[in-house]
């Protein structure tokens, strides 16, 4: 049985093995991930699918703006393991997605993606003519769900990214605790020989 919930710390491996094998590693090219890049996904919005125990889709919405004053979400990836697909994961793991930012005061989705399978959930390209992504990008697969009315009414200009910053490592607290290991190591033979 599939079951849908929020993704966990422990996930991620697991999730980045099913972008890898989704999208390979053209998924880092694409102007798209220069939005997702150092950066965290929205709070609450980022989904897995779990078929006993095994992680066999992903999807996340990002912060972003779409055109200088307008706050939206960017949706993506979204994945579904190949030995998973047409089983409805992908509908449910959208239709889950949309309903939490709807019910988290967001205003608007955008996507780069197929029209035809995005349509389903109400995307369009309708809203999106005067926005742009920074890079290179099929002006056709930028599409919108405005989940309040009007909410891209008048937008234009370049979407960025506003989300919050992935934490960086503490470099020197790494330094530390991996010498830390090390001496732990060197001394543990000494401290059991007979």
């Amino acid at each position: 049985m599939v079951t849908i919930r929020e993704e966990k710390f422990a996930d991620i491996a697991a999730r980045e093995a099913l972008l890898d094998e989704a999208y390979g590693a053209v998924r880092f090219a694409k102007t798209s991930q220069r939005l997702r890049e150092s950066r965290l996904p929205a709070d609450g919005l980022s989904l897995v699918a779990v078929d006993h125990a095994r992680l066999v889709g992903t999807v996340r919405l990002w912060s972003v703006t779409a055109g200088p004053d307008r706050a939206a979400l960017l949706l993506g990836p979204l994945a579904v393991h190949p030995q998973h697909r047409n089983r409805g994961i992908g509908m449910t793991l959208m239709r889950r997605a949309i309903a939490r930012a709807r019910l988290a005061g967001h205003r608007a989705i955008l996507l780069v993606g197929d029209a035809g399978y995005y349509a389903r959930f109400g995307f369009t390209a309708a809203p999106t003519g005067d926005l742009w992504m920074p890079g290179r990008f099929e002006r056709d697969r930028l599409l919108a769900l405005e989940l309040r009315p009007a909410a891209l009414g008048g937008a234009h200009g370049l979407i960025a990214a506003t989300g919050k910053f992935e934490p960086k490592p503490n470099l020197n607290a790494l330094i530390a605790a991996t010498a830390q290991d090390r001496r732990g190591i060197l001394r543990s033979p000494a401290r059991h020989a007979a």
